[in-house]
């Protein structure tokens, strides 16, 4: 996950830098540099692969300054190689930034700007902005107002940070939306600034973290602050515990909080460096997946337990609608006590965001027993279910400290949407056109991610109405059945309330018989192809007396008439859709347990990695 660290100060910024970006090393990434102002111009080191090759760099060609700024990057756009690494320079030289996010308008702005004669030097989106930022710096108004200018033309979620060898003595850095946190420190005579506060723990305790639309202009002497459209604002310095535990958790009070809202980077790193938007191409190279062993696959069986046998469950939707290849869903405990037919022409899948899940391990030896190729989807580097494998898929969330899965769940729901794509791009199912409007909805996830979050005030409301309840029924139908189930968990992990998720179409075969008043019916009713038989079910419930929380599409008049609480979602495309509205459902339960006074990161009895049988 990208990471940033900023210094302006009478020391030397080289050796700051590359100790935050240290710190931030565990996230993950694929390249890093640094750019320092020295002797009044920008200097740029930067490379592929791990820090170590950029402290080696700047070793052989030294750089020293008292201000800069430095990146760890998951490629988005662009191949992991030291031409797409940040930071990003501008075409005069005089301009330098780093970015967290994926800036969804920039196939549009390139053009804008390749018309006007600039030329670009990286595959990346990011070089758009700094070449925005030079076209309004050279209209001769001062960095601060060339950055907001340039700003307003971007889409999506950032986190951005600049300096120029014009303004020496400053740092201009925004955050818009929920991608890049951006954190700000303040020493003496001396200011420090991080995507995430471990990186500058070290030197200050004294922070303020950027809100959405804010940005600030940083001096060695201080901050001002104000929203994109130049209004001033005051900032509260917030002193930090010296506590790694409390560091870790930065702005947040709890790590579920803290994960939940870092979907929007999480999501945006699944993607990173695996989809080409320019051809519609998706690479998975860790899955060593050549096209003849794709056209050579009859079957897929997901193995998965608890919340990532969910993710499975949407993966089955994907791979059969999009693929047209025979997909089984099985419970990991349960897969190797039933004989299961597969053979050497069938994928054993497996999702586990440890890893080290014991009836996974086990799942995966017996489909390795039969002879089937094993491939995994994980979240930790080099965990034992990675190591088996024929080939894998890092989910590339960064650590997942609470117990209750929420960003390790949507992310293998984008793995296995771009699995879906692969494989029918490899055995010939879908067109070059299919394939590229396919891989085109991948590019407006973190955004809709970004909205749901921003709903939060929202849906506390109707946590409020729950938090009391005894029972819930979360139903929904088709690609959003298994989003019941997932919030039906939820729910029961961290509030303890009695939840249990239904098929929406079974309901008169047993559940309805639940339905009354104090019974809360959870709803996943998007605008989807199951959107009608989901309005009857709803019918059904009102026609019983029973209170509905609809999870609608923003917009919805029917939805507004029919139930009693909505959480609204933004429109998105069916196929990704549980992405979206799995947030306000995590969100809800997150917000219950709080008011119920629990605790949300480590619910009782349970465990992040279930190691034994």
């Amino acid at each position: 996950m990208c990471g940033i660290v900023g210094y302006i100060g009478p020391r030397d910024a080289t050796p700051i830098i590359l100790s935050g970006l240290k710190r931030l090393e565990y996230r993950g990434y694929d390249s890093a540099g640094l750019a320092v102002i020295q002797n009044s111009s920008i200097e740029v080191r930067r490379d592929a692969g791990k820090l170590e090759r950029l402290v080696s760099l700047v070793e052989k060609e030294p750089v020293q300054g008292k201000l800069g700024i430095g990146h760890t990057r998951w490629a988005t756009h662009g191949e992991p190689n030291a031409r797409n690494a940040h930071p990003h320079m501008g075409t005069t030289g005089e301009v330098v930034l780093v970015h967290n996010g994926i800036v969804e308008n920039f196939l549009e702005l390139r053009d804008e700007l390749a018309t006007e004669g600039v030329e670009f030097h990286s595959d990346t989106d990011t070089e758009v902005i700094v070449h925005l930022v030079e076209r309004y710096l050279s209209t001769e108004i001062g960095l601060e107002e060339a950055a907001r200018k340039a700003l307003r033309h971007l889409r999506g979620h950032h986190g951005i940070v600049l300096i120029s060898s014009k303004e020496p003595d400053k740092i201009v850095a925004a955050r818009i939306g929920n991608a890049g946190g951006v954190v700000v420190g303040f020493g003496e005579g001396e200011m420090f600034l991080a995507s995430d506060l471990p990186a500058i723990l070290e030197h200050t305790r004294d922070v303020v973290f950027l809100e959405s639309r804010q940005m600030a202009v940083i001096t060695e002497d201080g901050m001002d602050l104000q929203t994109l459209n130049g209004e001033k604002l005051e900032h509260e310095i917030h002193t930090v515990a010296w506590d790694p535990v409390a560091a870790e958790k930065g702005e947040y009070r709890h790590f579920m909080h803290k994960e939940i809202h870092e979907q929007v980077r999480s999501t945006t790193d699944t993607i990173a460096g695996r989809v080409d938007f320019e051809s519609g191409e998706v690479r998975l190279p860790h899955l060593n997946l050549s096209k003849e062993f794709a056209q050579q696959i009859e079957k897929i069986v997901v193995i998965a337990c608890g919340t990532a046998s969910y993710a499975a469950m949407v993966g089955k939707i994907l791979i059969e609608r999009i693929v047209r290849l025979p997909t089984e869903v099985d419970i990991a405990s349960e897969f190797r006590y039933r004989d299961p037919i597969v053979d050497e022409n069938t994928v054993v899948l497996a999702i586990s965001q440890s890893g080290e899940t014991a009836d996974t391990l086990a799942a995966m030896a017996a489909g390795r027993e039969r002879g089937a190729k094993l491939w995994s989807i994980v979240n930790a580097i080099g965990s034992q279910a990675m190591r088996i494998s024929d080939g894998y898929i890092s989910m590339q969330t960064g650590p997942e400290i609470g117990v209750a899965s929420t960003k390790a769940y949507t992310a293998p729901l984008i793995d296995l949407y771009m699995l879906a794509v692969l494989l029918a791009d490899l055995r010939g199912v879908i067109d070059k056109k299919q394939r590229r409007e396919l891989v085109a909805e991948l590019r407006h996830v973190p955004d809709l991610v970004g909205q749901c979050l921003q709903r939060e005030p929202d849906i506390q409301k109707v946590a409020e109405v729950l938090r009391d309840t005894s029972h819930c029924l979360y139903l929904g139908r088709g690609i959003n059945m298994p989003t019941a189930y997932e919030g039906a968990l939820k729910l029961k992990e961290l509030s303890y309330i009695h939840a249990e998720g239904y098929p929406a179409g079974e309901m008169k075969h047993g559940p309805i018989a639940l339905v009354e008043e104090d019974m809360p019916v959870v709803a996943i009713a998007p605008k989807d192809p199951w959107y009608e038989k989901m309005i009857s079910q709803i019918e059904q419930t009102k026609a019983r007396g029973g209170m509905v929380v609809a999870v609608a599409t923003d917009g919805d008049e029917l939805i507004s008439t029919l139930a009693d609480l909505v959480l609204w979602v933004p429109q998105v495309n069916w196929m990704l859709s549980p992405a979206i509205t799995v947030i306000p459902l995590q969100i809800l339960a997150y917000q219950i347990a709080v008011m119920r006074g629990l605790d949300v990161d480590q619910p009782r009895n349970l465990a992040k990695s279930v190691t034994v049988e």
